[in-house]
């Protein structure tokens, strides 16, 4: 009888997982794929900086070197920050799932499996880790370059002496600093879900996610840390409901651009809602952190789910249909003059003073008919 077929071994059930397979020997890269990837970055490079030389003779046959300096070194800078940031933080999630995997594995049809996976992988896992990193770089950061102009308006944002009505903000908030505010978000969320997609396949390819056992389906460090990005990524959700709130100022859905009695009505008090909900499905996902339940953070996501359907779909439909839409000039009538003082406002007409004057008719009889035939011309 073998050590794992002896029934009172209590992990007779567990294979440890292999290691290199092939006896140490590593693959090495070919020269033909070398090649190609080397000509690849190369060709990635000149035609970036085609289009930037041809900017540059642009800007300088017109005297205005120094604003094409500005930009490129503003898109440098975004590219290497958003660039680094964001494949420190996926690649560092797949390192942290790496490093915490279980020693052990039950044996199962699906463990089997992955044991050959595994074993293929792990002589490529450095290359595959570096190539990523590589990757997400990138692509992350010439993403990133795209937010020169926003980036640019938010640092040197000046006060226009115009407050807004609905939230008493000066009305240079909505129009230099709410946009890189969303793209900041917008940027988070999208790098935490790829950092949280990586750790949940990490985590499955290595056994720390084990959807074919009826208990412990997910390790300690599995489950930590997928609670941890989900909710941040939660959190930073409900940062996002709170600045929707301010981006309805700006908003051309309804018969004028800005807020309408619908949106002050409904969608302004659902969005509140909507963050607070969302504040509290992140604490549920941090709490589950000391818990040993998903029950809790799903129902949590459901709850968001159904509100965000209900609240800021439904109920604002309704409001709309039978409360303003059977008397909508009076219902629209206070926001529609907020639009019209806006506009006068933006276009300096806000001053201008109405003064009434005593007209002096200098007419006389049958002047329209002498005039007739100039006027048929």
């Amino acid at each position: 009888m073998t050590f794992g077929d002896n029934p009172d071994n209590p992990f007779r059930n567990f294979r440890f997982p292999s290691r290199n397979l092939n006896g140490g020997a590593r693959p090495k890269i070919g020269a033909l794929p070398l090649t190609v990837i080397i000509l690849t970055v190369l060709a990635v490079i000149l035609v970036s900086l085609s289009g930037f030389y041809a900017d540059f003779l642009w800007f300088r046959s017109v005297d205005y070197s120094q604003v094409w300096t500005t930009l490129l070194t503003t898109r440098i800078s975004l590219f290497l920050i958003f660039g680094l940031l964001t494949s420190s933080i996926v690649t560092a999630n797949i390192y942290i799932a790496y490093k915490r995997r279980p020693i052990y594995v039950p044996v199962t049809v699906e463990a089997d499996n992955l044991e050959r996976y595994r074993a293929q992988l792990e002589p490529l896992r450095k290359v595959v880790l570096i190539g990523v990193a590589v990757a997400l770089f990138y692509f992350s950061g010439m993403s990133g370059t795209r937010l020169w102009e926003s980036w640019l308006l938010f640092r040197n944002a000046s006060e226009f002496g115009v407050v807004d009505p609905q939230f008493g903000r000066d009305v240079s908030f909505f129009a230099f600093e709410l946009p890189f505010y969303q793209s900041i978000v917008g940027w988070a969320i999208s790098t935490l879900i790829l950092a949280t997609l990586a750790s949940l396949a990490v985590h499955y390819v290595y056994g720390g996610i084990r959807p074919q056992v009826r208990q412990d389906r997910t390790t300690v460090a599995a489950r930590v840390q997928l609670s941890v990005l989900l909710g941040f990524i939660v959190a930073i959700k409900a940062g996002a409901y709170y600045l929707d709130r301010f981006a309805l100022a700006t908003s051309d859905e309804g018969i004028i651009t800005g807020l309408t009695y619908t949106d002050v009505n409904a969608l302004l008090p659902a969005k509140s809602i909507l963050t607070g909900i969302a504040a509290l499905c992140s604490l549920l996902f941090f709490a589950n952190i000391i818990r040993r339940s998903w029950v809790l953070p799903a129902a949590g996501v459901a709850l968001l789910g159904i509100s965000s359907f209900l609240i800021a779909g439904v109920y604002p439909g309704l409001i709309q249909q039978f409360q303003v839409k059977p008397s909508e000039s009076s219902k629209e009538a206070p926001y529609i003059q907020r639009n019209i003082e806006g506009t006068r406002a933006a276009y300096g007409l806000d001053k201008v003073e109405v003064k009434d004057y005593s007209a002096i008719v200098d007419t006389s009889a049958g002047q329209l008919a002498d005039d007739a035939a100039t006027i048929s011309n």
